[in-house]
């Protein structure tokens, strides 16, 4: 089984993608920010990470940085309401393998995880 580390600042936003992947049968880690997503990602080693860009103390993309240079490859899929081109863009060009608009459509993330993980 999988283990998906989901990274939000809001609780309510990780509560609801944990519940969506536990029934879809995934295991789930969360992080509140991108400084405990680099720590949390070195512990256990995710199978894949679902990770926010806006959030306090680190930001997604600096976490994408820091993961992808400990893990080149890593599994991460950025989310964000922010669906700026530039901001998509950025993410991919850091190591990012895909993107996922909030909010959260059901389907999407668990395409997107059985697309990288199975």
């Amino acid at each position: 089984m999988a283990t998906v580390l989901v990274v939000d600042d809001a609780a309510f936003m990780r509560m609801r993608v944990a519940k969506l992947l536990k029934e879809n049968g995934y295991n789930v880690e969360e992080a509140e920010n991108g400084q405990v997503a680099v720590e949390k990602y070195a512990q256990i080693k995710p199978d894949m990470v679902l990770m926010d860009i806006t959030m306090p103390v680190m930001d997604g993309l600096a976490a994408l940085a820091e993961i992808t240079r400990y893990d080149p490859g890593a599994k991460i899929v950025m989310c964000s309401a922010l669906g700026q081109q530039n901001t998509v863009m950025a993410a991919i060009k850091a190591g990012a393998k895909d993107f996922i608009v909030k909010p959260y459509q059901p389907d999407k993330i668990i395409s997107s995880i059985k697309r990288f993980v199975g």
